[in-house]
């Protein structure tokens, strides 16, 4: 009499020849899934990389050159692999279209895939990309436009304010508790970027700006808790010319 070695999963028993048959089959889908996506994915070349000393963030230069940046007229986003199966968002900002060049600003003070990914880049690296499309987001033509955020949200502000013509007819703020990066980011790319330690300075800030309720629209863009508080706030305030774009952290 023949007696099968059974394998205890959780509440379930699994009979050792049923494991290694599911296994087998696993390794199977893996194996069609790599395929099919490196059939998808399109590459690009790192330039450059810039570690933020005393911040978590990395700025990486890329060479898309399969991506038309021309049609780039509301804030575009590229979905990254930074893992096998794994992607993650990120927008690019500094684009130009002649050199098929951009660059992507990367929160890595946190654990996290998209983390680990962007702190192992090196200049020469070739990334891959499933796509490049649009947040559905742009200022508007002609009124004042202002932008606020956190950390994760700096490269989203910077397309912002790369879009708004004349650039004179932008602002923005952001939560960054790194006086150092909040500096950098003022003097080198956005002087009308305003850096501020916590949620609450930064609604301090909004109500002595006195922005016109008629004529002004404000683009929130981080995570989702300082998105909702920040759209609570302005509501109070009269303002309804709001568009969001929260992440959940």
């Amino acid at each position: 009499m023949l007696f099968h070695r059974h394998i205890k999963r959780g509440s379930f028993v699994v009979s050792k020849d049923n494991y290694m048959e599911i296994s087998f089959i696993k390794q199977i889908k893996n194996k069609a899934g790599k395929l099919i996506e490196n059939q998808l994915l399109k590459t690009g070349r790192v330039t450059d990389v810039r570690t933020w000393e005393s911040s978590g963030l990395i700025e990486i230069e890329l060479h898309l050159p399969q991506v038309n940046m021309q049609q780039w007229n509301h804030v575009p986003y590229i979905k990254f692999r930074v893992d096998d199966f794994s992607f993650r968002d990120y927008t690019p900002f500094g684009w130009d279209t002649e050199t098929s060049t951009c660059s992507v600003l990367i929160d890595a003070d946190h654990q996290g895939a998209g983390s680990h990914w962007a702190k192992k880049l090196r200049t020469g690296d070739t990334v891959h990309y499933l796509a490049t499309d649009s947040t559905r987001q742009s200022p508007h033509p002609t009124d004042f436009v202002v932008g606020l955020g956190d950390a994760s949200g700096i490269g989203h502000l910077l397309a912002l304010q790369q879009l708004t013509v004349p650039v004179s007819r932008f602002e923005s703020a952001v939560v960054i508790d790194n006086n150092e990066a909040g500096q950098l980011l003022h003097e080198n790319y956005s002087p009308a970027l305003n850096t501020m330690s916590s949620i609450e300075e930064m609604a301090g800030w909004l109500i002595k700006q006195g922005y016109c309720t008629a004529h002004t629209w404000f683009y929130l863009i981080g995570n989702n808790q300082m998105v909702v508080a920040l759209r609570r706030q302005l509501k109070r305030m009269g303002h309804s010319h709001i568009q969001v774009k929260g992440f959940w952290t």
